[in-house]
């Protein structure tokens, strides 16, 4: 009798590493959920999406590509796949994207078979150029591409083997005139089945747009919720909008709407399959940019590197579970926590927004915000976001910081230039002094990397203009790692490319870019026995 043995610990780091489901921190707190044993390995396949940048035809969009050196071990080590797509835009018999004249678009049954997109007629448009976008060649460099088109498509696609743990694209739009102008800046996102947006308006002069990518060859099925100040805002349908295979939906925000409302929260469900989503928010005034989804809902939140100088922040709190949340909010600056006026307690009702102007809160200091249950309260779930405006009357420029994750093993964020980056790093716990390495790649041209050590006391905010690599050349990547003993890390970076009077700027979080996973060691070895 011939036995075959597999054992179910192999099996099991193998989806692991293959999947990339992580044993992380909890969203928002500490490592609770981690195990207390197990071996980290690398991912071994990663998926990103970018939306489609703008329409606008006096912009230029930059896309840079990156993989931190020296993730993954053994046969994959020298080997890996990484680049993206095209994908097609789904649009209405008119030619309109979904929202856009054509709110039907990406629904109905038709569109379920990947051709006509609604029941008004709509079809996926196919993107006008089907080449690679950024294919990197080796991890520690990286790659860049500019597109001035104003049909620019969504891209999808993925990297495996050496170049999949910590993959990172950033996609960063200039936009020189017009609605949304000044910097639109975005991480590209993993597809997910669901997010929250708190920090979206369908007030007047604004409008902001969903983008809903597919990156599968299967339909997604997603449903589109608003919220308010009173709980779920009625209106036009949100539900059953369907995503065909390896396509993109637009869906202006105002459609599902009833009546203009400002400071709302929108949660995206997949029903059915996974998608990328971002809203592209454009102000009328004050310019515009990405709103990333902000990290999944939790008691605490971090929402780290508000410019020192800052015009204007607000607030949005979507409470997303059944129980209201009260909340104690502190500014971490340079020196220690402090409540800003007028902000002892925010109380959030259970599915319901509140929101709260913040004006110039960090009176020429960068800092943080953090928000944790007040004394005594429930630690119910919440979401945030921050819309951060620099500069005054006609030359206001937005920005906003979600709520993120934070730094457990390593943050990466491309797309640095020579001058205009700025990194945030805060250490939320009193008496938890943060220890970070921050190495800055070689440039996309050329250049030598370099490293420096940081450490940001427990309870404050560190702004640093970020080191660079040795003879830079093009655009670099900035990557964080806690070193040992490091107590909990949040990061942001801020690029702020001035035109003219506007202050120009964008904002990305760095979350922990997931590109390892925590294998739990097993207390015994179960074996699969077969004849």
């Amino acid at each position: 009798m011939k036995r075959t043995t597999m054992s179910l610990i192999g099996v099991t780091a193998a989806l692991a590493a293959a999947t990339g489901v992580a044993a992380v921190a909890a969203p928002g707190g500490g490592a609770g959920t981690a195990p207390q044993s197990g071996t980290r390995l690398p991912v071994q396949r990663s998926a990103l999406l970018c939306p489609a940048p703008t329409s606008s035809e006096v912009a230029e969009t930059a896309y840079t590509a990156f993989t931190p050196p020296g993730a993954a071990a053994g046969a994959d080590a020298k080997k890996g796949t990484a680049r993206l797509q095209p994908a097609g835009t789904v649009a209405d018999s008119s030619g309109n994207p979904a929202g856009k004249g054509g709110k039907d678009a990406g629904k109905g049954k038709d569109a379920k078979k990947g051709g006509t997109a609604g029941s008004g007629g709509g079809q996926v448009v196919p993107p006008p150029d089907t080449k690679p976008v950024v294919p990197l060649q080796e991890a520690g460099k990286p790659v860049t591409a500019t597109t001035d088109s104003a049909d620019a498509p969504a891209l999808a696609g993925s990297a495996d083997g050496a170049l999949a743990p910590g993959w990172t694209v950033q996609q960063t739009t200039a936009v020189s005139a017009g609605a949304g102008r000044g910097l639109l800046g975005l991480t590209c996102t993993a597809p997910d089945t669901q997010f929250w947006f708190p920090g979206v308006s369908t007030d007047s002069g604004r409008t902001d747009y969903v983008h809903l990518t597919n990156p599968d060859p299967t339909p997604a099925v997603v449903d589109l919720e608003m919220r308010g100040k009173d709980g779920p805002l009625a209106g036009g349908g949100g539900g059953d909008i369907t995503v065909p295979p390896h396509a993109s939906v637009p869906v202006l925000l105002s459609t599902l709407t009833g009546s203009p409302t400002a400071d709302a929260a929108l949660h995206v469900t997949v029903r059915s399959g996974r998608v990328g989503a971002a809203v592209q928010a454009n102000d009328a005034k004050a310019g515009g940019d990405w709103l990333p989804p902000a990290a999944d809902p939790a008691g605490t939140a971090v929402l780290p590197g508000i410019p020192a100088d800052a015009t204007d922040v607000r607030l949005v709190v979507v409470a997303t579970g059944n129980a209201d949340a009260d909340l104690k909010a502190q500014l971490a600056t340079p020196t220690g926590q402090i409540t800003p006026a007028g902000l002892n307690t925010l109380h959030v009702k259970s599915g319901m927004t509140t929101s709260v102007d913040l004006k110039d809160v960090t009176k020429g200091e960068a800092g943080s915000l953090i928000l944790t249950p007040s004394d005594g309260g429930s630690a119910a779930p919440v979401a945030a976001a921050l819309q951060v405006v620099r500069g005054k009357g006609d030359n206001q420029e937005t920005a906003f910081i979600p709520a993120t994750r934070p730094i457990e093993a390593r943050g990466s964020v491309a797309d640095n230039r020579a001058k205009g980056s700025t990194l945030s790093l805060v250490a939320p716990e009193k008496g938890e002094d943060a220890k970070v390495k921050v190495t800055a790649s070689a440039g996309s041209g050329g250049g030598t990397p370099v490293s420096k050590t940081y450490t940001v006391k427990g309870g404050t905010t560190l702004a640093v203009q970020p080191p660079q690599p040795q003879g830079l050349k093009g655009s670099y990547a900035l990557t964080v790692e806690p070193q040992q003993g490091s107590g909990p890390v949040y990061a942001s970076r801020m690029l702020a490319l001035p035109q003219g009077q506007v202050p120009a700027f964008t904002i990305q979080p760095l979350p922990d870019d997931r590109g390892s996973v925590v294998v739990p060691a097993a207390g015994q070895d179960l074996s699969l026995l077969t004849k």
